[in-house]
């Protein structure tokens, strides 16, 4: 064993002890301790045992010829990217947030602009540690005796058990990144022009439509040499070039942060696009980590929303992820652009698992193209509208069009939608093997109800 990979078992074999000393001491359920969350969702949390595993934040083992990185559950994909670089890899799929960790993006949904070839980031898991409730530690792979819960642990959201270690498949990479801007102005030609490219030789595949007659697909290859280089990661923003570039050359790790700098063009709400703005803040906190601490002080707070009924307007957050099939993402997009509004909307394409490698909690269809619509802002009415109206009118739509929602944000599914569309008889199977004694708070609980 490596020193990495002897440590590792050090701290799981004290964390195991140390659970299974204290029991369980209260009534409380049991929920991780965390600085950091990407989860987008103002929660009511009552009373926890918070469980600390802070300290399971290492890359374990490289391994270039098999193409896989070991790596325990809260370590951020900033620390796994730039420890797996040198080595000429990267995961096959890095969420675009620098803060998301491993175990989160395993247990939520992780995408990005590779997923076009490798699915999401659960698609790309060869293996995985996970702690239950009760201090086991399972090993877990596709073919093993608890391959259910291997199955099952993805959009589990930490209601089964927590990722300690994971395998994941790495892919070799390139000094330099190629960036081609497709410029189109239909819909129904850009996802059949973004289909087709899915089918190619890139290495990447993204879009953003910018407004119903402005769409772009972004094709990205690895490259050896770069004529020129440019720089996102403080004076200028990445997706204003979409619109201004046809090409466009970015260093491999500049081009896996590129949306990191400006949380996508969230930082627009921070006015941090503002040239004077931005130089106040400096590089050093142009970044998600500073949007997502403004982000938790306003929920506190609720700045925005006594600003806007100030003004006599009443404001909703619509942040969602969703998955669309293919065919159906033309008719998602006029039903955005009519009934919601926000622009600009993140298009990344994925593909679904290959068959017999179904998930419990996201079921796609084995192979088929999805498309996953990004849109994160606040929707503005004058109408005092229902609570959730907005959401509720998304989470319509993309049942109807036999899409699924990540859980990462406000969901406002009934119990009877939620069982439908995220498998819920075969979740409880899952829940009464590993979580018994319902240590753990529920799916629906913990992601419709906020508990």
């Amino acid at each position: 064993m490596t020193p990495d990979v002897l440590a590792h078992a050090r701290r799981r074999a004290e964390l195991v002890a140390a659970m299974r000393s204290s029991g369980a001491s209260s009534g409380a359920p049991l929920g991780l301790g965390k600085r950091n969350s990407n989860l987008f969702r103002d929660r009511r949390e009552g009373a926890k045992r918070r469980l600390d595993l802070s300290g399971f934040c290492h890359v374990l083992d490289i391994d270039t010829t098999g193409g896989w990185v070991d790596v325990e559950g809260l370590t951020t994909y900033e620390e796994l990217v730039a420890q797996t670089l040198p080595h000429g890899v990267m995961p096959a799929v890095v969420p675009q947030l620098k803060t998301i960790t491993v175990g989160g993006a395993a247990a939520g949904v992780g995408i990005e602009a590779t997923s076009h070839q490798w699915g999401l980031v659960h698609d790309t898991l060869l293996e995985l540690d996970v702690l239950l409730p009760d201090g086991e530690v399972l090993h877990c792979t596709p073919d093993n005796e608890h391959r259910d819960l291997f199955f099952g642990f993805p959009n589990s959201y930490g209601t089964l058990g927590y990722a300690l270690r994971l395998r994941l498949r790495t892919l070799p990479v390139k000094p330099f990144v190629k960036v081609e801007h497709l410029q189109h102005d239909v819909s129904d030609a850009f996802f059949s022009d973004l289909a087709a490219h899915c089918q190619g030789a890139a290495d990447f595949v993204d879009g953003v439509v910018f407004g119903p007659q402005q769409q772009v697909i972004n094709r990205a290859c690895f490259v050896d040499a770069a004529p020129w280089l440019s720089d996102y990661s403080f004076e200028h923003i990445y997706y204003r070039s979409l619109l201004d570039k046809r090409v466009d050359y970015l260093r491999v790790q500049d081009y896996i942060w590129r949306w990191d700098t400006d949380w996508f063009w969230c930082s627009k709400n921070l006015y941090a696009q503002h040239p004077l703005v931005r130089r106040l803040l400096g590089r050093a906190r142009l970044n998600s980590r500073t949007y997502t601490r403004v982000m938790r002080w306003n929920a506190r707070w609720g700045l925005t929303r006594r600003l806007a009924r100030w003004r006599g307007r009443f404001s909703e957050s619509v942040i969602q992820d969703v998955d669309i099939p293919m065919v159906g993402a033309p008719d998602f997009l006029a039903f955005l652009l009519r009934e919601i509004g926000i622009l600009p909307i993140w298009i990344c394409p994925v593909r679904g698992p290959v068959p017999g490698a179904g998930f419990t909690l996201f079921p796609l269809a084995p192979g088929g193209l999805y498309v996953n619509f990004g849109f994160w802002d606040v929707v503005d009415s004058a109408v005092a509208y229902e609570p959730g109206h907005f959401n509720r009118l998304v989470e319509r739509e993309v049942m109807r069009l036999g899409g699924i929602k990540s859980l990462y944000s406000d969901c406002y599914f009934t119990p009877e939608e939620f069982a439908q569309a995220y498998g819920m008889e075969r979740y409880q199977a899952l829940k009464a093997k590993y979580d018994p004694a319902g240590h753990l708070l529920g799916l629906y609980q913990k992601c419709v109800l906020r508990a």
